[in-house]
């Protein structure tokens, strides 16, 4: 391997040399230039200037490197200009090399341009009538746009920033051939001098070398692009600005130390959040991931995108999607970059930070979050002023609201950390109107599938590292169906601010408590305006047919039957205008499934069957809950109906406006309680008139007879929705039993689960359904907030009163006499049984924090 000499680029401090303006190179220095020659053949941009050869002419480049410095005597000898590598001699300069640069390492201190720089403009100084030229220089490493088809040279390709040793080996070994050198138009020093002298400050030499590095960067902007790196941008502003100077002084009085160490720790933090941006990692990705889709998918559906092109321009856009996997983060900027619009920064869990993939997705515009803030002011304030900073530039963002990938396909209650952080950020001081995008992500098959059954059902969280990467790339090349993205219906800070009455820059006490609720608003109505654009998928509806019934399989002309009730539900009565519902026929459909290897035929001389796969019904209930709420009223009205055989619409109404409440909370329904009973209506009527329900006059409704087509097409309907009561009365039946002021939040929460996951086993359908976490916590969240249940202050134990013993009565209308035995059964658990079962969680918790 070629190997540059040690002393390359070291001044000669001698004054005892012949006045001459030029020599020759060193042998040294020729030698290595002429070995460098061998490796890189660089192509010219632009035209050559012409120099004066009777005037200094001195070369400035951005960052000092041995391989720069050749590279530029290489090109000066080649095109007949003075050398770069030759020392200059004059009566007033005295220099080893034509050299000049604005960024050397060698000088401690990197971003200080070199010495040489100096000397000259004291000799500028001293002698108005001296002359001298500086020409700047731009190299580019690797970036030949005819060689772009090969992905590893474009992840390597150069572009803003300054390329370590083993980089810069890489680039005169692999890259060499395809480097690119321009020269600009000469520079005047005396004018630059003048002119530096009319601006402000007193350091000439750094304002000289600011605008000399303005000449370069624009220069390098035109052939790559802007330099949208934050870790080179801002992160000096943002150690300065008074909201982090304040923490700092704060943090030095608290710990002892001193502003210095304080200030350094800081940075610290700002070095582990900030973006990266990276033109050539986007063009790698451009092209990875076309690849990959093409290898992966059948194709990327992409609806309502000229929403936020009408919006892009004059507005702050925030995107807030559903998080379904880790290829969100890839599928929405990859949509957006061939939008043509700018991609986002993406706040990253820092479980996400790990080598090497950490650093590619900072360099595709990723910033990074720890989960918790908690205890740390200090990273909290950095991390705030970064997204102020974000939000002063008006660039894009995307935050996944849910917080973490949703384990059972339904919408996660929104984390509104994030949410806060931008509304507070704009109304602390307003740049362009911000405005949300909820947008909705929908897939055929996960990759981590099989991971979120097993979380569900205990199975510690294994964090993200490149073991489990490479597990999941084995899957490369299975088909998984056609990803949709849907971008929802926007939703306008304004808007908002205006219906609670919040103003920017004020400080009140009225102001914060009325911006605290609308921050909690704001959050439903994105998860809400989600849930509006989602897409009724074949997998979806398979899922919902085949997980509805006993043994999950079912005559394949019922499946068919079943699934055009479901097809016809959705475009007769559409939950929302946004709301896509798959145009491919149910035959269509089941072919898909079966391509997908997720359901079965089995031929059969009576007619075929459809079943679910092996070990595919768990994954089946996660795009099954992808859309359950658009089909969860008229499931409801089924199991109503099909309960009791006969009953009263008006005992219906009541029992709908009851519990209609806890599924708004769980499924993020759109329709709000007081304007329920219409919504019902018009699915009654419908029902009615695809005869699944009988009207029997005087406001009785009823089932058709037990063996008729529409009562096996009313007893699949009603399944989706029965699960979701048996949940809750489950809980519900588990606080009767139990009584007030006996358990905590997270004692109920845990013992639901383990409830659940014994009726799941008894039930031998063994879906996450019944025993996910989330789907507790979001129940006795709306216990709470409907004023059912109150948390003692002081002991934390759930207090309430005999209204729940009767809302817990009304599971007579709603469930099975087996299934209210098994519950009341499951849920009258002992001290010893209950003490047990709270400790056996708290130790898989602590076995999960391993």
């Amino acid at each position: 391997m070629f190997k540059l000499p040690k002393w390359f680029g070291q001044t000669n401090q001698s004054n005892n040399q012949e006045s001459t303006l030029e020599q020759k190179p060193s042998s040294y220095r020729r030698l290595s230039a002429k070995g460098l020659s061998l490796a890189v053949k660089p192509s010219l941009i632009g035209e050559v200037p012409e120099l004066d050869t009777h005037i200094p002419t001195f070369y400035v480049i951005r960052a000092y490197s041995r391989s720069n410095s050749l590279l530029v005597g290489m090109q000066t000898q080649e095109l007949g200009l003075p050398s770069a590598l030759a020392p200059i001699k004059t009566d007033d300069i005295n220099e080893t090399s034509a050299m000049i640069f604005l960024q050397d390492r060698r000088q401690g201190n990197p971003t200080k341009p070199s010495s040489r720089l100096d000397r000259l403009i004291a000799a500028a100084l001293a002698n108005p009538e001296l002359q001298v030229r500086l020409v700047p220089v731009t190299i580019l490493w690797g970036r030949a746009p005819d060689k772009e088809e090969s992905l590893f040279r474009l992840l390597m390709a150069d572009e803003w920033q300054s390329p370590n040793i083993p980089k810069q080996l890489f680039n005169i070994g692999v890259m060499g051939r395809d480097t690119f050198v321009q020269f600009s138009k000469p520079k005047d020093l005396q004018k630059l001098i003048s002119d530096a002298k009319a601006g402000v400050g007193d350091d000439l030499t750094q304002i000289i070398a600011l605008r000399l590095k303005g000449y370069l960067d624009k220069q390098r902007t035109s052939i790559v692009g802007p330099d949208l790196s934050d870790r080179r941008n801002i992160a000096g502003t943002i150690l300065s600005s008074p909201v982090v100077q304040a923490a700092i002084e704060k943090e030095a009085q608290a710990s002892g130390r001193s502003i210095a160490q304080v200030k350094a720790e800081a940075q610290g933090y700002l070095g582990e959040i900030t973006s990266d941006y990276s033109h050539s990692v986007m063009r790698f990705f451009d092209h990875f991931l076309t690849w990959l889709w093409t290898r992966l998918y059948d194709g990327v559906e992409v609806r309502h995108f000229e929403r936020v092109r009408e919006l892009a321009a004059d507005h702050q856009i925030v995107y807030v999607p559903c998080h379904r996997s880790h290829m969100d983060y890839l599928l929405l900027s990859y949509v957006i970059y061939k939008q043509g619009l700018r991609i986002p920064h993406i706040a990253a869990g820092d479980n996400l930070n790990i080598p090497i993939l950490g650093e590619i997705l900072r360099n595709g515009g990723a910033f990074f979050m720890r989960r918790s803030f908690k205890g740390n002011a200090l990273y909290s304030t950095v991390f705030k002023e970064y997204v102020h900073s974000l939000m002063q530039r008006a660039a894009p963002m995307e935050y996944f609201i849910e917080g973490g990938r949703s384990r059972s396909g339904r919408l996660l209650p929104p984390k509104l950390g994030m949410l806060a952080m931008t509304v507070n950020s704009h109304l602390r001081e307003p740049a362009k109107p911000v405005v949300f995008i909820p947008t909705y992500i929908s897939y055929e098959r996960i990759m981590e599938g099989a991971t979120y059954v097993g979380e569900l059902k205990g199975k510690p969280k294994e964090s993200e590292n490149w073991l489990g990467i490479l597990k999941t790339a084995r899957k490369i090349e299975r088909i998984f169906g056609t990803v949709h993205l849907v971008f929802g219906e926007p939703l306008h800070l304004n808007d908002f601010m205006q219906k609670f009455s919040v103003k920017p820059m004020e400080n009140s006490d009225e102001n914060t408590k009325n911006t605290h609720a609308m921050v909690q608003n704001l959050g439903v109505k994105v998860m809400q305006n989600i849930n509006k654009a989602a897409v009724v998928n074949p997998v979806s509806l398979l899922a919902l047919v085949l997980l509805s019934t006993p043994n999950l399989a079912l005559d394949e002309n019922q499946c068919i039957q079943q699934i055009q009730l479901y097809q016809h539900l959705a475009q007769a009565l559409p939950y929302d205008a946004d709301t896509h519902v798959t145009d491919m026929t149910p035959k269509q459909i089941i072919d898909h499934g079966v391509k997908l290897k997720l359901i079965e035929r089995t031929p059969h001389i009576l007619g075929d069957m459809v079943r679910v796969a092996d070990k595919q019904a768990p994954l089946l209930s996660y795009f099954r809950n992808n859309i359950l709420h658009v089909f969860i009223i008229a499931s409801f009205m089924a199991a109503l109906v099909q309960r009791n055989g006969r009953i009263y619409r008006d005992k219906l109404d009541g029992i709908t406006k009851l519990l209609y409440p806890f599924l708004q909370s769980e499924l993020f329904l759109k329709t709000s309680l007081r304007n329920i009973t219409e919504t019902t209506d018009g699915v009654l009527d419908l029902l009615i008139e695809q005869k699944v329900i009988v009207d029997l006059g005087d406001g009785v409704l009823g089932s058709p007879q037990g063996n008729s087509v529409a009562y096996q097409q009313l007893m699949v309907l009603a399944a989706p929705a029965q699960q979701s009561l048996e949940r809750y009365f489950m809980a519900l039946t588990l606080l009767s039993e139990q009584g007030s002021n006996r358990l905590t939040t997270e004692q109920f929460i845990n013992l639901c689960h383990v409830l659940g996951q014994r009726i799941s086993v008894l039930h031998a359908d063994d879906l996450p359904d019944m025993f996910d976490k989330a789907l507790f916590q979001s129940f006795i969240d709306t216990l709470v907030r409907t004023d059912y249940v109150s948390i003692d202050d002081k002991t934390e134990l759930l207090k309430f009163d005999e209204r729940i013993d009767q809302i817990a009565q009304n599971a007579k209308f709603v469930l099975q006499p087996d299934v209210m035995q098994l519950l009341r059964h499951s849920a009258n658990l002992s001290n010893e049984e209950m003490t047990l079962a709270i400790e056996q969680m708290s130790q898989k918790r602590k076995f999960g924090r391993k």
